[in-house]
């Protein structure tokens, strides 16, 4: 599952790509990124596309928020403790889930509309991986040729005005929220990671096709780019 990305675009290359018209995100420094931090996005506002940031990380499934609240209340019952399940379960922290597997589910299905589709930047992402002596490390992929940080976008979902609990350090608040959608994976990724990789769209008519066409037509582009059109980063 991909946790982890790279983007060292400036805004500009992401506007001229995304055929977007307005960015809001400034001067917009490179850097990796992380689940539940902010990262530039594309999306419709009106008929006009936007550069604009959101938090990465969409809301997780209510049957997750509500076992994972059950839970809780039950460690707090155990201590002899009152439970106020209905408040329990509002104040449940959500830290969110950063990518789409299966959007057949009821739970996605709201937010595969063109109105919540999105664009994600990207000029790298990592899985993974093990060294020598089995520690983790990321495996970084970026798309095969002469460019070292060549721009591409997942295929992505956003909500704006999520109103919920990320942290409980931080409580109730309202963010803008992402994610995108993976796929199967095709070579290199597959031997690194053989469950999954992000969705990708790297020419012109597929990134119209996110943004504006049916799902019907959308779905399609679910899919893993041909094999070796990534490659790994020494």
């Amino acid at each position: 599952m991909c946790n982890l990305y790279r983007q060292r675009s400036g805004p500009q290359a992401i506007l001229d790509l995304a055929r977007a018209t307005r960015s809001d995100v400034g001067n917009l420094p490179p850097g990796d990124i992380y689940p539940d931090y902010p990262a530039p996005i594309v999306r419709w506002e009106g008929n006009e596309r936007i550069l604009t940031q959101a938090r990465w990380g969409m809301p997780s499934s209510r049957r997750a928020i509500l076992d994972a609240a059950t839970k809780r209340a039950d460690k707090l019952r155990a201590k002899g403790k009152d439970v106020d399940f209905d408040e329990l379960l509002k104040m449940e922290p959500d830290s969110g889930t950063t990518n789409v597997r299966n959007t057949s589910s009821r739970h996605w299905q709201p937010w595969l509309t063109p109105a919540h589709r999105c664009l994600v930047p990207f000029t790298a992402f990592s899985e993974p991986g093990r060294d020598a002596a089995g520690k983790y490390r990321p495996i970084w992929f970026r798309l095969t040729g002469s460019d070292p940080e060549p721009l591409a976008f997942f295929a992505g979902i956003q909500l704006q005005g999520w109103q919920g609990v990320r942290k409980i350090k931080t409580g109730w608040e309202t963010a803008d929220l992402f994610a995108f959608l993976t796929t199967d994976p095709s070579e290199p990724v597959k031997t690194v990671h053989p469950k999954a990789m992000p969705v990708i769209l790297t020419e012109p008519d597929e990134i119209e096709a996110w943004m504006s066409a049916p799902w019907e037509i959308a779905r399609e582009l679910q899919r893993p780019l041909p094999d070796y059109a990534l490659e790994i980063i020494a």
